[in-house]
């Protein structure tokens, strides 16, 4: 994981023109989207053929994710971050908890800019996996250049799932996710893009990267 320092960052939604500024409190990001061979690890639920597999795991809901990081938590001997309520409708996150967890969307945007200025941290065909050099498929974590603080695949690749609602009066529960992907054109493919999707949406492009609590 690396060590990500406190800051402060300003967010925008470009459907409601609303900006916004964040306190990013010190936290923790993996330099890596979560992989198809860890996933296998921990659920044990793809198949045995994905063993050893460095591509970003995909087809996985913001619900599984939730569960991952959960379950990953308590294979490491870590308190889970989240709780569930009786019906399962209403999921909280302990955030004093040292348990893993899914970035907000903060400090996702601030963890990829990395302190600089731009849309994109670096030349985007040296940084990141878009539709422009995919050749229409996923690939291996770490093969392009890192950003400042040590982040891969911050951008392309595979869009990551954060914790944060979308816009609950509006869109109830679906929930953000960031970065762009390998099917993306190069303006899909940056620190302020949004997306969002209802909880149990899955596709081909979309992954997501664990966070830890200081």
């Amino acid at each position: 994981m690396v060590s990500i320092p406190a800051g402060v960052i300003e967010l925008r939604d470009d459907r409601t023109k609303r900006k916004w500024k964040s306190d990013i409190k010190p936290f923790y990001l993996s330099p890596y989207p979560v992989t198809m061979e860890l996933y296998l690890a921990v659920t044990r639920k793809s198949p045995l053929s994905l063993s050893d597999d460095q591509r970003p795991v995909v087809n996985i809901s913001w619900n599984e994710a939730i569960y991952f990081c959960n379950l990953l938590s308590l294979n490491a001997g870590l308190k889970e971050c989240y709780s569930f309520s009786q019906d399962g409708d209403h999921i909280e996150c302990d955030w004093e908890s040292d348990g893993y967890r899914l970035p907000t969307e903060a400090e996702w945007q601030y963890a990829c800019k990395a302190g600089t200025a731009g849309y994109q941290y670096g030349e985007i065909d040296k940084i990141a996996w878009y539709n422009g050099n995919s050749g229409d498929s996923i690939h291996e974590v770490g093969k392009k250049e890192p950003n400042a603080w040590g982040l891969y695949d911050m951008l392309g690749n595979v869009w990551e799932w954060c914790w944060d609602l979308y816009d609950e009066q509006v869109y109830g529960s679906y929930r953000i996710f960031r970065g762009g992907s390998w099917a993306e054109e190069a303006r899909g493919c940056g620190a302020t893009c949004r997306r969002r999707s209802h909880p149990s949406f899955c596709i081909d492009d979309l992954g997501f990267r664990l966070a830890k609590s200081c």
